[in-house]
């Protein structure tokens, strides 16, 4: 673990996206740092008329947003800018409260991106990351094809060149399909040549930024012909740097109390959705992530915006399929395109006034349609069923309600499908192997007596409600099992018996005595030193007997072999009855 620790750079508290650097691959991620600047920032322009903010307030969340979190998370894949999910939560929490575009609407923008921050240390500090691991590789194939089929829906609009009249991409592609005569030839014409463009290069050589050569063509050609009469194009986009410094808000606990559920709100939205698509793909390319350290990312992320004066920010799977898509896996890509988006901001803002909006449509659908993981959502398909549903009820729930809301179902889902398969185990019986001269586990349904009248019952996991009955129905009915010796021993191989609960406990005493009714005393072998502390607080050990805990299934064969033994165990009883089982005096190795 240290190692691997080291060679991924893990050692330093920061740069754990960028170290080490892979010098064969740093061109690689240069050139996807392009082309992430060429479709990211119109992109990130289009979600200032989601948000309400001027248009330049997109290129803000590239500059310093994006390069915190490149220096502070861990994750070498994550692209972290504007989102659409967030802006839609802030531009709706925020309605009423302030003109929308105003200098007020921006600064309390600002503000919530200042709290979603705090919100990002505080989990840091409570250490909160663990949540993502409630996200199954099944279950992130399924968000990932929904968040491809939602996007792509929703840029058919923009391939048509027809009017975005909703976020929610089924109303979306009814609108379209019902409009569809009004589509724009010149908006449909420009999309085609981009699609050609991207995928022909792809064809030639996957070297080639497709991206990027379209974006810089259509810039060229709707200047040249003077197609900004003819179909949207982004227009002017001012110049200059943004300032740094607190948002211009009336400070009082009043207005921070009421920005604070929407905060909350875009913070449990950028846990879920960062959190998970960083972790689909370090699977995806079998690499490391820490959320913990990606929270500390996020966190300065959202710092940087909410001091230089845009709105949150968030993990984007869109912009992060991008950046994978175009060959880049470290976040030095990540870096390329805040630089690109400097040079911009301070030389270059002229010529994208010229870009159709068709461009960006036809990019991000063809990135879209990349997402949409039929091979994996198949191999789920034919290898377990089960998990195939699961999937598919999360991408229908990210298209049907939304990304937020596909995320939070997947986290449920994921939890239920590991409770489903770990609450009742497969647990089995430990019987003498005649041929080998040891031991084997064979099958509940034809148990073996170890010894003569000795039977060891193994079970897999811990105890608690959800399995309690499963445990005592085997156990009593292994005691009804006829064998070759009338059964006076039931012993429980504990290894895995990490807990007992209270209703577990409830459950152990009730079956000991019906054991002892039948005149078959209850034993436990490997128990655990915590484990038997439980036993001792639950009086499970009273009931049982101090002689009935071993420390090893040998040591219970043997003395159970020894009937001197089993006499002088009996007389330590002091019952005058001899016991229906051999005693231990001590757990034995």
């Amino acid at each position: 673990m240290t190692q691997a620790r080291e060679e991924r750079g893990y050692r330093w508290p920061i740069l754990q996206g960028i170290l080490p650097i892979d010098r064969a691959g740093v061109g690689r991620d240069i050139i996807a740092g392009f082309t992430l600047a060429a479709l990211s920032i119109p992109g990130t322009m289009g979600y200032t008329k989601i948000i309400g903010t001027p248009v330049i307030t997109g290129l803000y969340t590239i500059l310093i947003p994006m390069c915190l979190f490149a220096i502070f998370g861990s994750s070498r894949h994550l692209s972290v800018n504007a989102d659409s999910a967030t802006a839609a939560v802030v531009a709706a929490g925020l309605a009423g409260m302030a003109v929308r575009g105003s200098s007020e609407w921006l600064a309390l923008c600002s503000l919530l991106a200042l709290m979603a921050a705090v919100f990002m240390f505080a989990a840091r500090v409570l250490r909160l990351g663990f949540l993502a691991d409630f996200l199954s590789r099944t279950v992130l194939t399924g968000f990932l094809t929904g968040v491809g089929v939602q996007v792509s829906l929703l840029e058919v609009s923009g391939l048509l060149g027809l009017p975005r009249i909703s976020n929610h991409p089924l109303a979306q592609i009814v609108h379209d399909a019902q409009s569809i005569g009004q589509t724009n030839p010149y908006a449909l014409a420009m999309a085609l040549a981009v699609l050609a463009v991207i995928l022909g290069s792809k064809k030639v050589s996957e070297k080639i930024p497709g991206g990027l050569v379209a974006v810089i063509g259509a810039i060229a050609v709707s200047w040249a012909l003077g197609l900004d009469a003819h179909l949207a194009t982004l227009g002017a986009v001012p110049s200059g740097l943004p300032t740094l410094g607190l948002p211009q808000v009336d400070w009082s606990w009043p207005l921070l109390w009421k920005l604070a559920p929407i905060a909350l709100a875009c913070f449990v939205v950028i846990l879920s959705q960062s959190a998970a698509t960083s972790r689909a793909y370090a699977a995806k390319y079998n690499d490391r992530f820490d959320e913990n350290v990606d929270m500390v990312g996020l966190g300065m992320a959202n710092l940087g915006a909410g001091l230089s004066g845009t709105f949150i920010v968030n993990g984007s799977p869109t912009n992060t399929a991008m950046v994978a898509g175009g060959g880049g896996r470290s976040q030095i890509s990540q870096i390329t395109t805040s630089a690109i988006v400097l040079l911009v901001l301070l030389f270059l803002t002229g010529p994208l006034a010229h870009l159709p909006d068709a461009v960006l449509a036809a990019i991000v659908f063809l990135v879209a349609v990349k997402m949409i993981d039929i091979k994996g959502m198949t191999r789920i398909f034919v290898e377990a069923r089960t998990e195939f549903w699961v999937a598919l009820v999360t991408a229908a729930t990210v298209v049907g309600v939304g990304v937020e809301q596909g995320i939070v179902l997947a986290m449920i889902l994921s939890l239920l499908d590991h409770v489903r398969r770990s609450y009742r185990g497969t647990n089995s019986v430990i019987a003498a192997d005649k041929r080998k001269k040891g031991w084997q586990m064979v099958a509940l349904s034809a148990p073996q007596q170890i010894a003569p009248g000795l039977i060891v019952y193994r079970f897999s996991h811990s105890l608690y409600y959800a399995n309690a009955g499963q445990f005592a129905d085997e156990v009593l009915e292994l005691a009804k099992t006829p064998g070759p010796s009338p059964l006076r021993c039931l012993c429980v191989e504990a290894a895995a018996i990490g807990d007992v609960d209270f209703s577990a406990a409830a459950m152990l005493r009730d079956t000991c005595k019906l054991l002892a009714e039948q005149g078959i005393r209850l034993v436990f072998a490997n128990l655990a030193p915590d484990v038997c502390a439980q036993f001792e607080r639950h009086g499970i050990t009273a009931i049982l007997g101090q002689h009935a805990i071993y420390g090893s299934i040998h040591a219970l064969v043997a003395e159970y072999d020894d009937p001197p033994a089993r006499d002088e165990a009996a007389v330590a009883e002091g019952d005058g009855t001899p016991p229906a089982c051999p005693a231990a005096t001590s757990p034995s190795a």
